[in-house]
């Protein structure tokens, strides 16, 4: 019998779980127009925050550091748990945020607890310094500093976040038509 292993299982089952949890969501939301005001617009803060990241990040060519990477290790996951305690939020069910930052916590800890391990192999002597001037997750407010670099609207485009937007943007519709119908 092959042993569980709970660091691998977690990682691979992110994004089915995402679509299980969308469907779930979509079904059991409820939104009001307050409801879906305030977690719409903390959604799209998260939206932006991701769109920030990706603009930023070399992925397996460099260490990422500027823009947002100079507040978080983590700006793509802060972008996506914004978002999703957002739509939590907009779905107007006291649940789903409850639902919502179980799965987030359970999933996400093993994710960056690996990428953490990779990037450490990868890049040993600059992940080191990072680490210990950055935090993990929720991010500090006021850098000490922000290393050099620039937005590049090309590698957003690369790396397709453009689909998370197009993504909001479904959800947000399919919401208000909700909202509408009942």
């Amino acid at each position: 019998m092959i042993p569980f292993d709970h660091k691998t299982f977690l990682p691979r089952i992110r994004v089915p779980a995402g679509f299980l949890f969308s469907g779930l969501y979509l079904y059991f939301s409820t939104p009001t127009p307050r409801s879906l005001w305030i977690g719409g617009g903390l959604a799209f803060l998260g939206i932006l925050v991701r769109a920030w990241a990706t603009g930023h990040i070399r992925k397996n060519d460099e260490l990422s550091v500027t823009g947002p990477y100079a507040l978080t290790r983590n700006p793509l996951y802060l972008g996506s748990f914004v978002i999703g305690l957002g739509f939590s939020i907009a779905g107007g069910n006291l649940v789903i945020p409850v639902v919502f930052l179980a799965c987030f916590a359970t999933i996400y800890a093993p994710v960056m607890q690996q990428e953490m391990d990779y990037l450490k192999h990868k890049f040993p002597k600059e992940y080191v310094r990072y680490q210990a001037a950055v935090p993990l997750f929720f991010p500090r407010l006021w850098p000490e500093r922000i290393a050099e670099g620039r937005f590049s609207f090309h590698r957003y485009l690369k790396n397709r976040e453009y689909q998370a937007l197009a993504g909001f943007v479904a959800a947000i519709s399919f919401l208000i038509l909700k909202l509408r119908i009942s």
